[in-house]
């Protein structure tokens, strides 16, 4: 082999190396979601008798930095209605700044679901969701399924992550002492 080749094949892993220690932090903020909330869930099936239970909503996502004007990220969803089961959802979530960091704002999830009970099969959904400072949320839900079966929800809950670290509002008299995303001034 011929030594000026061998000093070639050396040269990129140092440089790649000396680039490693010279690259300053990243500071990559990410909004996320960690929603638990409950309330009345209608269920319109087109061969039955329209029909009201209690619910249950657990939402958990990541998105896009929550200090951009919109966030847009993915969600996991389940939504348990009480005596008949549980629906699993996989949605895009566009929200907006003051949503994300836990003050006013609102959000959009569309994408889709699997029941996992009575017909089992996919449908669509969608939610509005309307955040209030210290995470309390509402969210309106709606699906529609196999058959022209719909769905219809209106749930209120807490946005634990948008309570916690998203918190922006009321830190006069409850301080946030590791507030995402960070300021200048952090």
């Amino acid at each position: 082999m011929v030594p000026g080749r061998v000093r070639r094949r050396c040269f990129l892993p140092a440089f790649v190396a000396a680039l490693s220690f010279w690259a300053a932090p990243a500071r990559a903020d990410v909004a996320s979601w960690l929603f638990v909330g409950g309330g009345p869930s209608v269920l319109d099936r087109p061969s039955a008798d329209r029909t009201v239970a209690g619910s249950l909503q657990l939402d958990t996502g990541l998105g896009t930095s929550p200090s951009r004007l919109l966030a847009v990220g993915g969600l996991l969803r389940m939504h348990t209605r009480f005596g008949d089961g549980s629906d699993f959802g996989l949605l895009v979530r566009t929200a907006t700044r003051g949503y994300s960091l836990g003050d006013f704002g609102a959000a959009i999830d569309l994408g889709g679901y699997l029941r996992t009970w009575g017909d089992q099969k996919p449908g669509l959904g969608g939610t509005l969701s309307l955040g209030a400072p210290w995470g309390i949320t509402l969210n309106l839900d709606a699906g529609l399924g196999p058959n022209d079966v719909r769905t219809y929800a209106a749930v209120l809950g807490l946005d634990l992550a948008r309570f916690t670290i998203y918190r922006s509002t009321g830190t006069g008299w409850w301080s946030n002492p590791f507030p995402s995303p960070r300021t200048e001034h952090d």
